[in-house]
């Protein structure tokens, strides 16, 4: 077998695993947590529609002490974010923090592991969409103390094959970056 013929099998199994990883990815999206969890924060991650309001909602049921709103755009203060979302003035100011530092999942996932250690929380519920959990949890998880608890709760959405085959795209490339750090030591 000539070499070309390696790369061309090798090149075809690459291509099979993609596609069947990305069937996988589409068909099985994380789910909310149905059973009542308490954990001692919430960290909640902008840019999809009902992430924050189901954040609000599990702080205000008692299943955790503070939530940190993590990647707030720096134009918004905390009153129009209470506003905005209806919080009251109790829980806005014992218990909601607006993260200002993150512009995207990892820089998310940066500030969090910050929250989590100045707060010394040994668990967190992580609030996002479906189709990003993945993501978002693996980058948590890679930044975070490891004793660090983390309950994946899903807000459920109706995602484009679009937005399935970019977000998907993106998890992978993420997991291969992770691996090269890993593997020269990083």
């Amino acid at each position: 077998m000539t070499s070309r013929g390696i790369f061309r099998r090798l090149l075809s199994l690459l291509l099979i695993a993609w596609a069947l990883g990305f069937i996988w990815f589409a068909m099985f999206l994380p789910r909310p947590v149905i059973e009542p969890v308490r954990t001692d924060g919430i960290v909640a991650l902008t840019g999809g529609g009902g992430r924050i309001p189901h954040a609000l909602k599990v702080l205000e049921l008692g299943r955790a002490k503070r939530l940190l709103v993590s990647g707030v755009d720096r134009e918004v203060r905390p009153r129009e974010f209470a506003a905005e979302y209806k919080v009251p003035d109790r829980l806005m100011l014992c218990c909601v923090v607006l993260g200002y530092d993150a512009v995207d999942t990892r820089s998310n996932a940066v500030e969090a592991t910050r929250w989590v250690k100045e707060n010394k929380l040994r668990s967190v519920r992580l609030v996002t969409t479906d189709w990003h959990m993945r993501r978002a949890a693996f980058d948590l998880s890679a930044e975070a103390p490891t004793n660090l608890i983390i309950v994946e709760d899903a807000v459920a959405s109706k995602p484009s094959f679009r937005i399935l085959f970019i977000e998907y795209n993106k998890y992978v490339a993420r997991l291969v970056v992770w691996l090269g750090a890993k593997a020269i030591g990083w």
